[in-house]
């Protein structure tokens, strides 16, 4: 529900913070106090119109914000789905003007006025005369038909699957159906493309290892003259050589056994000797290292020939050799499907007319159960608006055939209506004022209560044109609703304001030259006096007052 509006630096508000409450929120006040700026506040918040004109002090900025409570698990899944996340089950919205332009955020989180605008609606249902809200939207008429049959969910979502099966198998029809010489050439070019990759016999991981390989080659001549220097330092063949030195140093240690045979002596010949066979033993291994590097006089440039083919190859089909294998069995597929083209064009037709009868099948069920759904809600909501003044009143929904299927079915619903006798029924939305069409609303809120799970409605100028018996039945409507949804609604009628649960006083005050609108939370006195300046105007008796009390007392009795 909404827990609170601020609104800052608009029209003649300097700045207001409004906390509303559970159950019937009414706002009240003299024409002219500035009710509609409060409910047009919302309006901003929610994605309305929002410019410098409409600022109080055009140097300063404007901005207005709404704190929602989220306690409620299809609310917050239906804000999840599209990516809003309700943080300690509150989702703040906020607009300001600044500069030249106007700031969006959901959460602290900048947002274009379409996302936000996607938010309101999960949120909140404002229905003001200059609102374009549900009722004005023949796309949500057959929403609402849905929403009041809990068995047409599950119908639409075997049709919404039907459809996918059908288009898919559509969208596969028509990518077949190519010009005969545009199938031709797209075939002979994955033909062409297909050759290039297999004459190119590409292995996994043979990229890697040539260019290991032609790195090496590159290398081989400082290799080998660098293993050749080791060799020659570790070797026999120089005076100075690390292996001869060596040699001659066990040849000499030998000498010893002529003077000593103790376990010393003969332990440093034998470690010597060890010391001659690892360095013997490493000439040899470098002498063969030597020789592995050196290469045939060809194998540089066949590596080179080789590497520049695979890149070739990989600059066309994909970065790796394992994406060209991906790309090779996907154009394999593509050629085939395109030499069998008789074949697989008749499978798909076949399939086609078979996924087109479920489809129809279906829908015609979706349709069938629709409108056994509209019969029964537009009864109610004719007995409903009988209740609310409209003694003459014809409404039903008109649901016709769409010329084409689609993944809601292929019906469309206009709500009809005729508020006179003898009048023909013509669209809602091109007949009803907009005080009738806040009736309207209220009449298939109340029908509609507990599939709709919008937490706050706000109604304006629902008691345009009523007043006596039809203004009593309103505000019973009103509390009726009120039990499952948060309601705010601007009166000027008694009937309905003694309804509230929450009452608040709009009104306006002069200080140093300037006027202001203000707005206060009524306890159950002032809500008293209030209701009896409604009754009374400004001759507020004490017969008023009690009649004032008695109205509330009654009120808060039904």
């Amino acid at each position: 529900m909404l827990l609170n509006l601020h609104i800052k630096n608009l029209a003649l508000i300097d700045e207001l913070d409004i906390d509303f409450f559970k159950g019937l929120n009414i706002l009240t006040g003299e024409t002219g106090a500035g009710k509609s700026i409060i409910v047009g506040s919302i309006g901003i918040g929610l994605g309305g119109r929002f410019g410098r004109d409409l600022l109080r002090d055009k140097d300063k900025d404007g901005m207005v914000e709404l704190i929602f409570s989220v306690d409620n698990d299809s609310i917050r899944n239906k804000l999840r789905e599209i990516d809003v996340e309700a943080e300690d089950d509150t989702v703040i919205i906020s607009r300001r003007v600044t500069g030249s332009r106007t700031v969006n955020r959901i959460n602290d989180e900048t947002v274009s006025v379409g996302k936000l605008r996607e938010v309101s609606e999960i949120l909140i249902n404002l229905h003001a005369q200059h609102e374009q809200q549900t009722l004005l939207k023949e796309s949500k008429h057959l929403d609402i038909i849905d929403a009041s049959d809990q068995s047409i969910p599950a119908l639409k979502e075997k049709v919404r699957t039907a459809f996918r099966e059908y288009k898919d198998v559509k969208a596969k029809i028509d990518s077949l159906l190519l010009d005969e010489g545009e199938r031709k050439k797209r075939q002979d070019f994955l033909k062409f493309q297909i050759d290039e990759i297999s004459e190119a016999s590409l292995k996994e991981g043979e990229d890697t290892q040539l260019e290991d390989l032609y790195r090496k080659i590159k290398a081989s001549h400082d290799i080998a003259e660098i293993a050749g220097e080791v060799h020659s330092i570790t070797g026999y063949e120089m005076e100075e050589s690390a292996g001869n030195l060596l040699s001659r140093a066990c040849a000499k240690i030998r000498e010893l056994s002529k003077y000593d045979n103790s376990p010393e002596a003969d332990s440093l010949m034998k470690s010597l000797s060890d010391v001659d066979g690892i360095l013997n033993d490493f000439n040899k291994d470098i002498s063969q290292y030597i020789e592995s590097v050196e290469f045939e006089p060809g194998l540089l440039r066949e590596t080179e020939d080789r590497l520049d083919k695979i890149n070739t190859i990989k600059s066309k089909f994909g970065k790796t050799i394992a994406d060209v294998q991906d790309t090779f069995e996907s154009l394999k597929k593509e050629y085939e499907e395109l030499v069998g083209f008789d074949e697989a064009y008749i499978e798909l037709k076949e399939n086609e007319t078979k996924l087109f009868d479920e489809l129809k099948e279906v829908s015609e069920s979706l349709t069938k159960q629709r409108k056994k759904a509209a019969k029964v809600l537009s009864e109610k909501i004719s007995t409903a608006l009988e209740s609310l003044n409209f003694s003459r009143i014809i409404f039903y929904a008109d649901i016709k055939e769409l010329p084409e299927y689609t993944e809601n079915g292929h019906d469309s619903a206009v709500f009809m209506i005729s508020t006179n006798v003898g009048e023909k029924e013509k669209p809602l939305t091109s007949v009803a004022s907009g005080g009738e069409l806040s009736r309207v609303m209220l009449a298939i809120k109340s029908v509609l209560a507990d599939a709709d799970d919008t937490p706050t409605l706000v109604f304006d100028e629902i008691d345009v044109g009523i007043s006596g018996i039809t203004a009593q039945k309103v505000a019973e409507m009103m509390r009726v609703l009120a039990n499952d949804h948060q309601i705010i609604s601007i009166t000027h009628l008694p009937q309905i304001a003694a309804a509230a649960d929450s009452h608040f006083l709009i009104e306006k005050s002069v200080d140093s030259g300037k006027t202001y609108t203000g707005i206060r939370h009524l306890n159950e006195e002032e809500s008293i006096y209030e209701l009896a300046r409604i009754l009374g105007g400004e001759n507020i008796t004490e017969s008023v007052l009690s009649s004032a009390r008695e109205m509330i007392n009654a009120m808060q009795k039904s």
